[in-house]
């Protein structure tokens, strides 16, 4: 079984490297005593972190249930190839009912728990829902869901507010290479660029349906992006552009390196296919299926402008 993290954003170490020495410096900026503290303070983030995932992981139970292939077999049979391709580790997927496009990881044991928004089946194909199973399958992958907690813990010690400015950016800026990184993992898990640049662009604009409102929407998302108040905004924030992201995941899907990765991820699927039943889940009650809205198509039919050679 093929099992590789090199697909990792060139720059995450590095930035990572950078902001713990940043934390550190600060550290030594300051008195004996502030160092104690310091190491006080981070132990006593990390704790409290786990234990509102703790509390978390117990709402969820009550709030949401578990993909299986019972319910949900179409999306149990996606989680399960992507996670035979990316090799994350055991994850829990969960289906939580929210009006909201949105999909997130949380976790410092295992299992590690993957949320998706019920919306996202009516909105995304299966490949790009793929996309989507394997951004968060990659965080658990590359570690994101437990050195978040830890990194920022770090970030967050008690300092001067030039300094607390500077942690907090410098955490953010390691968010943003994760998110890269992530990407790349979904590019993976999907298989096809197309799929991945769709995926990042409905979960702005999840509206579109003709080729014309896709080429609006990254217009708009260009528009945007390109502006010097959000390229400026980006510095405090988790999350690149959008448009930085798909130009970003474009560059990497033309390198012979994603080419080599695909090719031997795609054989931990093996010589049998996986079907709707392969993902089955152990002691789930018996429940209706839950399918998305529209009926079943093709992906060039639904999504033109997925169409090779347009």
């Amino acid at each position: 079984m093929f099992r590789s993290r090199a697909y990792r954003y060139t720059n995450e170490h590095l930035v990572l490297a950078l902001t713990i020495l940043l934390v550190l410096f600060v550290i030594l900026l300051a008195s004996t005593v502030t160092f104690c503290l310091s190491g006080v303070f981070i132990l006593g983030m990390f704790v409290l972190s786990a234990v509102l995932i703790r509390s978390h992981h117990d709402s969820l139970m009550r709030s949401a249930f578990r993909v299986d292939s019972t319910r949900t077999p179409d999306l149990a049979n996606i989680a399960a190839q992507c996670g035979m391709k990316l090799q994350p580790g055991q994850v829990d997927v969960f289906l939580v009912d929210r009006n909201q496009l949105n999909a997130y990881t949380f976790g410092i044991s295992n299992p590690k728990a993957l949320v998706l928004y019920t919306p996202l089946l009516r909105v995304m194909n299966s490949g790009e829902l793929a996309f989507i199973v394997g951004h968060e399958m990659g965080h658990v992958a590359l570690g994101h869901t437990w050195l978040n907690t830890i990194v920022g813990g770090m970030a967050g010690i008690p300092a001067p507010f030039g300094a607390a400015v500077l942690l907090y950016s410098a955490f953010r800026w390691w968010n943003r290479m994760c998110e890269f990184s992530a990407d790349r993992a979904g590019l993976l898990a999907c298989g096809d660029i197309d799929f991945a640049i769709s995926a990042l662009v409905k979960l702005v604009a999840p509206e579109i349906r003709t080729q014309q409102d896709f080429a609006r929407a990254l217009d708009l998302i260009n528009a945007r992006d390109g502006s010097a108040s959000n390229r400026l905004a980006e510095a405090f924030q988790s999350h690149p552009m959008l448009v930085r992201r798909i130009n970003t995941l474009r560059d990497y899907a033309q390198t012979p390196a994603y080419h080599h990765f695909q090719l031997a991820i795609n054989r931990n699927l093996g010589e049998r296919k996986l079907n709707l039943q392969q993902a089955v889940i152990k002691d789930q009650p018996k429940q209706p299926p839950i399918q998305a809205t529209e009926p079943e198509l093709s992906p060039e039919e639904r999504w033109p402008w997925l169409k090779r050679g347009e």
